[in-house]
């Protein structure tokens, strides 16, 4: 069965960075386009960037646009997000989703607070 497991969440001072890493298993990778998604404290659902199955085409939420990057080892079997220049405002749990049957892993928690 699918199997997303995100890693690398934490507490981080506002302007720092975080690597956020999901590890895939029970379908194969290469074939998906991935998501990786966050919801804030009381909010729903934010799509934050999306990558084809190749990784050759990426695209972002206009909140995050020029601050997180989008990437994926599929040899690995992992997808990845650089988040940079964090705000207070990207605190959230942080999800990878497949495409096509919205399955996501547990979360990983990113705070961003002095």
């Amino acid at each position: 069965q699918v199997q997303l497991v995100e890693s690398g969440g934490g507490l981080v001072q506002p302007g720092g960075s975080l690597r956020l890493s999901c590890a895939a298993s029970g379908f194969t990778f290469s074939n998906y386009a991935m998501y990786w998604v966050r919801q804030a404290p009381g909010k729903g659902l934010e799509r934050v960037s999306t990558i084809n199955n190749s990784g050759s085409s990426t695209s972002y939420a206009d909140s995050v646009k020029g601050r997180f990057i989008i990437s994926r080892d599929n040899a690995k079997n992992t997808l990845y997000l650089q988040m940079n220049s964090l705000k207070p405002e990207d605190t959230a749990v942080y999800y990878c989703e497949k495409f096509g049957d919205g399955s996501r892993g547990q979360g990983t928690q990113v705070t961003v607070s002095s």
